[in-house]
């Protein structure tokens, strides 16, 4: 394992777990105490025993409104008068938009033009003002910042804000007081707040776990600063919730201080952990909420035997997203497939493909042929064929059937 350089320093870090035990006591009976539960069947899958705590059960389905409420409650008159300004992605504006409404506080959101529907909808619902602006989050931010000066608002920054840091630590107080022998934390990272908050109250807790971040490898800001890599931060990520392209200045303290590794993960595998998920644990994360599970698809050796807390820190996920997420993930597995067969187009050429898919029991969903844009002879055909199958070895069968009566098959493959 690559281990990260500990940077001893004597100055203090901006939250200690007395903060955490404060905004506890602050946020209690208006967030949800949420449970921490052992996955056998992920246990097993990856030999650890997997803890999964679930904060996509909040009110509004993520973590982020333990920090926003944390905040909100120590503003002074004068801020919670004339209203709160924030950058969000999505899951930091519903907290703050569903209790500042509930406050009596004014809340002005500015997100990305990128951000899902979902998350639009609902910080709209909560009562908030939704301005979107720019296509990542650092173009929202820097507009929501110009928005502050210009109508004297206060804002209340996502991550780099102590205030939100220790409203998150909350996460790490419950979930080692419900189950206190887990020895590791896989704490996904965008900008920094959650883990800040988490490994802060973890380490006071249990000095000796092991704390590791997560990143998805088209935004790893936090894993370039902490190893003075030069990667790039761009793209279009399904964990959209962690993809901030310049870490805290106040939170990279803290993965200095307190990360033993921090860890990457590829579109691939959070799509997988994102099925897994409903498939498994009947539960609903968006990206972002699977990058702990998608970091024990990437580098399980790296856990065997430990006993690991994973946080799905939210559910808000758009619901067609959700569905091409689930179809790509069948079309991995071969329960999906889409079939390329080259044949001569003359009469009765569909019913001797079609008798061979009814021999080999497999359901035809969509056929689609292709005469004119082809590079085949004049007289040849090309026909995609969309199919469902019991697994991938029933795929195999199906194919070796059409190339065995001498049918040209490709299979159509999914990224």
């Amino acid at each position: 394992m690559n281990t990260l350089t500990k940077i001893e320093s004597a100055t203090p870090l901006p939250i200690s777990v007395d903060d955490i035990l404060a905004a506890r006591v602050r946020i209690s009976g208006s967030v949800v105490h949420t449970p921490t539960l052992v996955s056998q069947t992920l246990s097993a899958m990856f030999g650890c025993k997997v803890y999964l705590k679930f904060e996509n059960l909040q009110f509004t389905a993520a973590y982020k409104e333990r920090g926003a409420l944390n905040r909100l409650l120590q503003l002074d008159e004068k801020a919670k008068k004339k209203g709160i300004i924030a950058a969000s992605a999505g899951n930091h504006a519903q907290g703050l938009a569903y209790h500042g409404k509930r406050l009596g506080v004014p809340v002005t959101i500015v997100m990305p033009t990128t951000t899902p529907t979902v998350k639009v909808t609902q910080t709209q619902g909560h009562g908030a003002t939704v301005v979107q602006y720019g296509e990542k989050f650092d173009d929202a931010y820097a507009h929501a910042r110009k928005l502050e000066v210009e109508q004297g608002l206060t804002f209340v920054h996502p991550f780099d804000e102590p205030d939100i840091m220790a409203g998150q630590g909350t996460v790490a107080l419950e979930m080692l007081e419900d189950a206190p022998e887990i020895d590791t934390l896989i704490i996904p990272i965008g900008g920094g707040g959650l883990f800040s908050g988490v490994a802060t109250a973890a380490k006071a807790m249990k000095p000796d776990i092991k704390i590791y971040g997560v990143q998805a490898e088209l935004y790893p800001s936090m894993y370039d600063y902490i190893k003075g890599a030069n990667l790039p931060c761009d793209g279009d990520t399904l964990a959209e919730g962690i993809a901030v392209k310049q870490p805290g200045e106040l939170t990279r303290r803290f993965v200095e201080r307190l990360a033993d590794d921090v860890l990457l993960v590829s579109e691939r595998h959070l799509e997988e952990a994102v099925s897994l998920l409903l498939q498994i644990e009947k539960t609903v994360v968006e990206g972002a909420g699977a990058a702990g599970l998608a970091a024990l698809l990437t580098h399980g050796q790296e856990f065997a035997g430990r006993k690991v807390g994973l946080i799905l820190t939210g559910g808000n996920i758009d619901t067609r997203l959700l569905a091409n997420v689930l179809l790509r993930d069948l079309a991995r597995s071969g329960r999906l497939a889409r079939l390329r067969i080259i044949l001569q187009d003359r009469p009765g050429a569909l019913f001797h493909v079609a008798r061979i898919f009814d021999q080999e029991a497999v359901n035809i969903l969509e056929l689609s042929h292709q005469r004119i844009f082809t590079n085949l002879p004049a007289k040849g055909l090309s026909l995609d064929v969309e199919c469902e199958t019991r697994d991938g070895a029933h795929l195999e069968r199906l194919i070796a059937a059409l190339r065995a009566v001498g049918y040209e098959v490709a299979p159509i493959e999914v990224a």
